[in-house]
């Protein structure tokens, strides 16, 4: 779908930090679709829930409440792509189940633009690529669950970096519904190459 670069939200305000769901998305993507040029307004609680691989490309966020990309229900093989120009004030950009490539990405005063669920009912091995990202103002690049297998490989020579706390985070994580422990802060290894 190209959205014509026309704003599009949900006409509500942001409910803040607590978990939305599909129910909440602007836009909801089935497995395989693509969606460009469309811009994500500021009154909504999700911005876009793929159901599959999936592929976003030329999407601005004017702001993200909640998540502005949830990828579920993907095959841990499959990959999908988010490459977005610009993200805003962003919590959580992107939280996925399966492999995601972020690259060509703008992303400024933001609290993280990846993080792997650390707390679902069901865990798998999470894989992402970030590249060519200029990120500024924000704490956290990428998040893993190590414990899980999950990896993070960050191109930190096409990246560019202003005012970021970290650029990968590990952590214990859970399928109880519990706050994930951090592991380690802004060190490269197994499971955060940078």
């Amino acid at each position: 779908m190209s959205g014509k670069n026309l704003r599009h939200s949900r006409g509500v305000k942001c409910g803040g930090q607590k978990e939305g769901g599909t129910k909440d998305a602007v836009f909801i993507l089935e497995s395989g679709a693509t969606i460009s040029n469309v811009v994500i307004g500021a009154n909504q609680n999700e911005g876009i829930h793929c159901q599959g691989p999936c592929t976003i490309r030329n999407v601005w966020f004017e702001d993200v409440c909640e998540d502005a990309i949830t990828i579920s229900r993907a095959l841990v093989q499959r990959r999908s792509l988010v490459e977005v120009p610009r993200t805003p004030r962003t919590s959580r950009s992107t939280q996925r189940r399966s492999l995601v490539k972020i690259d060509s990405y703008c992303v400024q005063d933001f609290g993280k633009l990846y993080r792997s669920c650390g707390n679902c009912g069901t865990q798998v091995k999470r894989e992402v690529q970030i590249s060519n990202v200029i990120a500024r103002n924000g704490k956290l690049l990428a998040g893993v669950n190590s414990n899980f297998g999950d990896v993070a490989t960050i191109d930190t020579k096409s990246n560019s970096y202003t005012s970021l706390t970290s650029v990968c985070d590990t952590f214990q994580g859970n399928n109880k519904g519990d706050e994930p422990t951090t592991l380690t802060k802004n060190q490269s290894n197994a499971s955060c190459k940078f």
